[in-house]
Parts: structure tokens; sequence; C-alpha cells
């Protein structure tokens, strides 16, 4: 459970520090914001996988994750515009995301059968 904590810390962090890129150019006092975030990201990401987070799971999904919550926040708070392909595009990503986790579980229980 820890690990999942540790995830959506990671992918919080990382998208307050890509949205904090676009405030930074009206307000440089943003750049602490950044920096903060995105080393903030990589040390919550890492304790995901110190607690037992395989790799292609965790770096998928917070990249993932990234992706789609910076474009629907970046409509929310620059009002920048999401078309109906980057829609689709992040609904791909989730669908993706899903199936990687998915697979992910998959594999587990067939390694615990065969142990």
């Amino acid at each position: 459970m820890k690990k999942w904590v540790f995830l959506a810390l990671a992918i919080g962090l990382e998208v307050t520090g890509s949205l904090s890129l676009k405030a930074a150019l009206d307000a440089p006092g943003f750049y602490a914001l950044v920096i903060s975030g995105y080393v903030g990201s990589f040390l919550a990401l890492f304790m995901a996988l110190r607690n037992g987070m395989s790799l292609g799971v965790g770096y998928g999904i917070w990249g993932a994750s990234g992706v789609a919550l910076t474009a629907i926040m970046s409509f929310v708070l620059f009002s920048e515009p999401i078309t109906f392909v980057m829609a689709m595009g992040i609904a791909l990503v989730m669908a993706g995301v899903l199936l990687v986790e998915l697979g992910s579980q998959a594999a587990h229980k067939k390694t615990e059968a065969t142990s």
C-alpha cells in the first residue's frame, strides 16, 4: 500500500513542477516550486520502487499519469485548449496505464503460482 501512496505523491509533485514551469514565465519565484516539485517527485518515485513497485509499472504510471494530468490541469489553470484528438490521446494513455497494471498483476500471480 505504501508504494501506491509514494507513487501518487510522485505524480502530484511532477505535475506541480510541470505546471509551475508555465507559472514561472510570469513570476520567477515559481522556479523554486519547479525544482522542489521535480526533486520531490523523483524521491517519491524512488521510495515507491524501494517499497516493492516494479520499475515498468511505476515509471509507466508515473510518466503517463503526469502527461495526462498536466494536459488537463493546463486546461483548467491556463485555459490551454484540449482538442478532441488530445482528449482521445489522454484516454488512450489512461487505458494503457490500466493495461500495464493489469498485466503486472497477472504476471505477479503467475510467478506466485509457480513458486
